[in-house]
């Protein structure tokens, strides 16, 4: 019994023994290439991130240690050669054999972590994305006696490591050769390795070459002195075409010390859509981190393309993101607190570079000031609307008029802005983006502005009447008119007004849509659903058409003998008057227009017949 028990302890213990995981490297491989990268143009990112990080890694002990990269490439294969801190046989062990091990946790490195550009652990694994075979030989600068050690590992998952004779590499630091994989040598081809090498160490602090050829470009454009601010326009204009393929309309400085950051931001020379993703230059370090940053600005400043170095946000473990975090958050306020500087700037001291800006991108200045009331204030004077005075700023407009009438879409501005115009009712078109809302914030930076929506019942008010003989002689016509659009929920009355060329004007507003909405809705709903429409039925004004009693074809029509004519062409009026509006035709609508078309053909060839 007591031996039945001891084997059970001792098969219990044995199951519950811990087991290692076994990573299987080239499935991890095709994980990297095709989920955690974007394209295998990453691999010299890492290896270029792994040169300087040992370069700093050695000059935090040895500060006058030398500080160069050199890349190599021929043939399919890439040798990197770096001075930097190296490794010993141990480290070799416990870091490029171990995924997921970074040398930036060891060695007591942890604190000088900020230095360094890699911190998970990944590095050379990312070559497997390009390269069949690695092999790597480095020599210690911590450890000078210690001999030059050889790594090589294949894309199988194995291994071997060697020490090699002392001249094998005479002086401390690391070389690393890549032989290209299968259908992967123009990734490692001169031409492109130099190509990948300038785009993502230009701004690195130290000496990388491709053989001979310069790869770092110091100091940053946006650093240099230069003898003139029009020098330093023309040079930021040059690079930002190097780096986006357009021309900027202007470039903002990005220098924000408080955050680590310094750059550029370059404002865009034609107008974009809000939606439209606005994609970054970002360098950590100076080592490019991404060129597709989305999160960096404000959204309202989708308007600039930036190109910026920092020291302080976090990459996602790709290295080809920033992290989503309180520091980004905050970098994302002080570079729009930046962008708004500039444009307070260009109102107070360059009106004539701001005019120009905000014929491109008034949109963008909208969407800060809807939520900035010192923005709108600032930019009060300068930011153009659509009125019935023409293209004028809020500050003009309301200077002008004692009301700030206003439509709240487009269709209905063009369905009143002739009409209300010509009888001194100013009206702002706010159907664009943002401007309604822009409108309505009027009162709160100019305080005594009034400001209210246009109605129907406004326009109808400033429209002169008709003197009341000359209506009542007309009763009959109007009746009938009456008579023949009621059906289709629309009014007739009659107006004197200008201009003489308006025959008919169409007006209702958003409470009389709603109500022609619900009426259609019930006439042709089942019973349970017409009594629920019918109890919401409300007592807005129906839309109504105004009949210009000054237009000589609204006289000739009031005074055709037929009935059924004069309902013929009071259906022509009120689908034109439609038609001028823009506004979207009911089906009921389109019946009504062609069935005036053919009742006012059928009368003109009958006419004709007759003669």
């Amino acid at each position: 019994m007591d031996s039945q028990t001891s084997q059970s302890s001792q098969a219990s213990q044995a199951s519950s023994a811990p087991h290692m995981f076994q990573v299987d490297l080239r499935g991890l491989v095709d994980l990297l290439s095709h989920h955690l990268y974007s394209s295998p143009k990453v691999y010299l990112r890492e290896l270029l991130q792994n040169a300087v990080d040992a370069i700093t890694a050695r000059r935090a002990e040895q500060p006058g240690a030398p500080a160069r990269v050199r890349l190599y490439a021929e043939g399919g294969t890439l040798r990197v050669e770096d001075s930097g801190v190296g490794l010993t046989e141990s480290d070799v062990h416990s870091l490029l054999a171990t995924i997921g091990r970074s040398s930036k946790r060891a060695d007591g490195l942890q604190e000088a972590r900020a230095d360094f550009l890699g911190q998970f652990g990944i590095g050379l694994l990312a070559c497997f994305v390009v390269a069949e075979r690695i092999r790597v030989v480095s020599r210690s600068a911590r450890t000078p006696d210690a001999r030059p050690v050889e790594w090589t590992a294949s894309d199988d998952g194995s291994y071997t490591v060697r020490t090699l004779p002392d001249d094998a590499r005479p002086e401390p630091g690391t070389t690393v050769h890549l032989v290209a994989r299968a259908g992967a040598g123009e990734w490692l081809s001169r031409e492109r390795v130099l190509a990948l090498a300038r785009d993502f160490g230009a701004l690195l602090p130290y000496d990388v070459r491709v053989g001979e050829e310069a790869v770092t470009d110091l100091p940053a454009p946006w650093d240099r002195p230069y003898p003139s601010p029009a020098a330093r326009r023309v040079a930021l204009a040059r690079h930002c075409h190097e780096q986006f393929g357009f021309t900027p309309l202007d470039s903002i400085g990005l220098d924000v010390p408080l955050a680590g950051i310094r750059g550029v931001a370059y404002v865009l020379p034609s107008a974009v859509s809000p939606a439209q993703r606005a994609r970054h230059r970002v360098h950590l370090k100076g080592m490019l981190l991404t060129e597709r940053a989305e999160q960096l600005l404000p959204d309202w400043a989708f308007f600039v393309r930036c190109v910026l170095d920092t020291d302080s946000l976090r990459p996602t473990a790709s290295r080809e993101a920033l992290y989503e975090d309180e520091t980004l958050a905050a970098v994302r306020e002080a570079l729009g607190e930046r962008i708004r500087s500039w444009l307070t700037g260009l109102a107070a001291g360059d009106p004539q570079r701001l005019t120009a800006f905000l014929s491109v991108h008034h949109l963008g200045v909208k969407s800060l000031a809807r939520h900035d009331r010192e923005m709108l204030r600032t930019m009060l004077p300068w930011l153009p609307f659509e009125t019935t005075d023409g293209q004028l700023s809020l500050e003009e407009f309301a200077q002008r008029h004692a009301v700030v009438h206003y439509t709240r879409t487009v269709e209905e501005f063009r369905q009143v802005a002739p009409i209300a115009s010509a009888q001194g009712i100013g009206v702002v078109n706010g159907g664009y983006t943002y401007d309604s809302d822009l409108i309505e914030a009027l009162p709160s930076v100019r305080p005594g502005t009034a400001v209210a929506e246009l109605d129907a019942d406004t326009v109808t008010a400033h429209l002169d009447p008709v003197e009341p003989a000359a209506e009542l002689a007309l009763a009959d016509f109007l009746a009938t008119a009456r008579a023949t659009l009621d059906p289709l929920g629309c009014d007739v009355v009659l107006r004197a007004f200008h201009p003489l060329s308006v025959p008919a004007l169409h007006l209702d507003d958003r409470a009389a849509r709603h109500e022609q909405a619900r009426a259609e809705a019930e006439e042709h709903a089942d019973e349970l659903w017409a009594g629920i429409l019918g109890s919401l039925r409300g007592g807005a004004p129906r839309a109504r058409l105004v009949l210009n009693h000054l237009n000589p074809l609204v006289r000739r029509i009031s005074s055709l003998p037929e009935r059924e004519l004069i309902g013929t062409a009071t259906e022509s009026l009120y689908g034109q008057a439609l038609l001028m509006a823009q506004r979207p035709l009911r089906p009921a609508d389109s019946a009504l227009l062609n069935r005036a078309f053919l009742g006012l053909l059928e009368w003109a060839t009958h006419r004709e017949d007759e003669h």
